[in-house]
């Protein structure tokens, strides 16, 4: 048996990640994600895709991430029918975000042409709602370690990632005709000692390693969290306005009711509303308390209550709420969605809020290169809105303890528990530096060898007759 390994995306950028391997004839993708950030990378999301999507014969997803697994709708507008492999709560949390994703496609495509602002007549989305209730339709959950079979020479287990609920490390295992590999992709590794989820599953071998990088060039400190949040908020407070807080609506949301609960009860900021203004974030939310034994959020009195039930937290899910947020002028806090602005109700309240000057937009996760958030926290003077330059007047702030990616060292950390060095490693999942800096850490720390940085649509053999 031959395998061999496509980078169809998540190569020098960390986005759009898709990995196809090919077991002889037998293809399955590891991820099938949107491409975000530079223009560059978002117009690889309407290109035609680089194979027959009806050849591909089963995808298995990491995490629930639209980065990696928001072309599926589009992949199976194209064709693809075989089963989509993920843990029980990524389905869960998928059944939110690509319904969400399709509908900010359509809505986005109505508005652009209700105001034509779009280069193209008419604008269409990428998919569209019957697109992503067919990919969901293909769905098969399992939990984590319980060994997968998908054909006669190729098994998986997940293990917990402890990125995001669900998130997972996927190892393969091949029974080849000579040999038996092992094939491990490690998804987005999470950070150690959090309060919402279990620390990554360590694993200890791997013929092939795929490694991510999103942080392989940086050192997250996170030694009083609660403090840089305190100051934070009273920061703004003191300014007389309030904090727009752009999250990502699964993980991060649910981390930060969890700080703004402690900070609330140990009066370490001021008795005040809390807004999540994002209907996927209120549904992940939900999801959490669902999966309550995917994490570690303490339950209260009984199963049903928790830190999220605190009552200054405001959930809203109607259009009608969210525009009456615009006249909510001090002393609140807004979590809105999407956690880089690329899209839903952040944009209006960041088209409401950025010229105000008594207000303040905290950064609480990665920026993509190319993405209005990476561009807000770099300081532009104007953020283009709606086909309108909006000034920035409002403060921009950052915390980078929140984040939910293993940082270089975390990373490493992971990577000691392997017994000996792969055959090969790709360092996947990041943008150059960071992967060029994780690269070396790996080769001068750990002494590997055979570690690969590829390159979009390059393509390598991982084994030959075995």
């Amino acid at each position: 048996m031959n395998v061999r390994i496509k980078f169809l995306g998540g190569a020098k950028s960390v986005t759009g990640s898709k990995y196809l391997l090919e077991f002889d004839s037998y293809k399955v993708m590891i991820d099938c994600g949107l491409f975000q950030g530079l223009k560059e990378l978002r117009l690889r999301n309407w290109d035609p895709f680089p194979l027959d999507a009806s050849t591909i014969d089963a995808i298995i997803l990491t995490h629930a991430h639209i980065d990696h697994s928001g072309y599926l709708p589009r992949l199976v507008n194209e064709g693809f029918s075989g089963p989509v492999y993920c843990t029980s709560a990524t389905a869960s949390l998928l059944n939110i975000m690509l319904m969400d994703a399709a509908k900010l496609q359509e809505e986005e495509a109505e508005y652009a042409r209700k105001k034509g602002y779009s280069k193209h007549s008419p604008p269409q989305p990428l998919f569209g709602i019957k697109d992503a209730e067919m990919a969901l339709s293909l769905l098969k959950p399992y939990p984590y370690q319980t060994v997968v079979g998908v054909n006669d020479h190729l098994n998986f287990t997940f293990h917990d990632a402890g990125h995001i609920l669900g998130s997972a490390i996927i190892a393969l295992e091949l029974a080849g005709t000579n040999q038996t590999k092992k094939i491990v992709f490690s998804g987005d590794l999470g950070r150690y000692d959090q309060p919402l989820l279990y620390d990554p599953k360590p694993i200890e071998e791997a013929d092939v390693l795929f490694i991510e990088s999103t942080y392989g060039n940086r050192i997250n400190k996170t030694n009083d969290t609660l403090s840089e949040m305190a100051e934070a908020v009273n920061t703004a407070f003191d300014k007389g306005g309030c904090l727009l807080i752009p999250s990502f609506a699964v993980g991060r949301t649910q981390l930060l009711l969890y700080y703004f609960h402690e900070l609330i009860k140990r009066s370490l900021i001021p008795d005040c509303k809390v807004f999540v203004d994002s209907p996927m974030a209120i549904n992940a939310t939900s999801i959490h308390k669902k999966h309550r034994h995917d994490h570690k959020l303490s339950i209260g009195k009984n199963e049903h209550e928790s830190v999220f039930d605190d009552p200054h937290f405001h959930y809203y899910k109607s259009q009608e709420s969210s525009v009456n947020l615009n006249a909510v002028d001090h002393g609140a806090i807004i979590i809105s969605a999407s956690g880089m602005c690329t899209g839903g109700r952040i944009l209006h309240h960041l088209y409401h809020r950025l010229p105000r000057e008594k207000d303040t937009v905290l950064f609480v996760g990665f920026q993509a290169i190319g993405s209005r958030g990476r561009r807000l926290v770099e300081g532009e003077p104007t953020s283009r809105i709606f086909g309108l330059e909006v000034p920035v007047k409002a403060s921009i702030d950052t915390i980078h303890g929140l984040s939910a990616h293993a940082d270089q060292e975390e990373l490493l950390q992971w990577v000691n528990h392997f017994k000996s060095a792969p055959k090969m490693t790709f360092v996947i999942h990041g943008e150059l530096e960071s992967a060029q800096a994780l690269a070396s850490e790996l080769q001068k720390q750990k002494g590997w060898k055979n570690v690969i940085i590829p390159d979009y649509l390059e393509s390598f053999q991982l084994f030959q007759g075995i």
